[in-house]
């Protein structure tokens, strides 16, 4: 196993075919800052750019916390201009994530709130152990979610519980958020990463350009209609269909 720091607060260990990225900021709970976020963002843009990693988990070195969200002590401290200037690169952290080519899993315990379940939303399955607490409770500060929690948690749950959720901006405990769909995996407590990891190596037992086009066409097909959908299902195949990891799959499974 390697690892390889980005910046202060991002840690990326390599288990094989399957990396991760972990949030190392346990002073503050792993709170987004600036500095944070753009090492998030930097972390995720090696690994899209390598080919050797089929499988990403995202996880937490805290104990109590995956990730409280947006660092507000910092917030609290800018100037509108500030504000401007600093939400590009929030942003860049949350599609960072979002974006990855191949697979993703978040590992999640503990506390999950706005940003930090955000990241979560962004991967393609969350498994959390029975600490996890997740919500998205950006309203009751006067803002609203703003790395996609808009967009990705009605994705997940449907437009009437997301807004339900998002206007009441409630904190979630684990069983009811595995129960509504907020999170696909409950595990016994501590077990997040273990999991996480274990289905992560499973997943990256496949072909890792059968990987990358299948989650393209779920990603861009999701939300166009069936025809549209089967359209963009059918450009992923042509792309892999005459690769050499297809034939030798075939002759593998032969």
């Amino acid at each position: 196993m390697s690892e390889e720091r980005f910046g202060e607060f991002v840690l990326v260990r390599r288990h094989d075919h399957v990396a991760e990225l972990v949030l190392d900021r346990p002073k503050a709970m792993n709170a987004v800052s600036t500095d944070m976020a753009r090492s998030i963002a930097g972390a995720c843009a090696a690994l899209a750019a390598d080919r050797d990693v089929r499988v990403v988990v995202v996880s937490s070195s805290h104990e109590r916390a995956f990730c409280v969200g947006a660092d507000l002590k910092e917030r609290n401290s800018f100037s509108d201009a500030d504000l401007v200037k600093q939400r590009p690169v929030a942003r860049g952290a949350y599609t960072g994530v979002l974006e990855l080519p191949m697979p993703t899993i978040a590992a999640v315990h503990g506390f999950a709130l706005g940003g930090g379940f955000e990241l979560a939303l962004s991967c393609d399955v969350i498994v959390a152990d029975r600490t996890a607490v997740v919500g998205l409770p950006e309203v009751s500060v006067g803002v609203i979610p703003g790395g996609g929690g808009t967009q990705l948690l009605p994705r997940r749950v449907g437009a009437a519980r997301a807004a339900e959720l998002i206007f009441t901006a409630r904190r979630l405990e684990a069983a009811e958020a595995h129960e509504l769909g907020l999170v696909d995996q409950l595990v016994d407590e501590g077990r997040d990463r273990a999991e996480a990891l274990e289905l992560a190596a499973r997943m990256a037992a496949n072909s890792p350009v059968g990987l990358r086009a299948a989650k393209r066409a779920l990603r861009l097909g999701h939300g166009l209609d069936l025809r549209a959908g089967l359209e963009v299902e059918d450009a992923a195949w042509r792309a892999v269909a005459f690769s050499a990891d297809r034939a030798e799959g075939v002759a593998a499974f032969n």
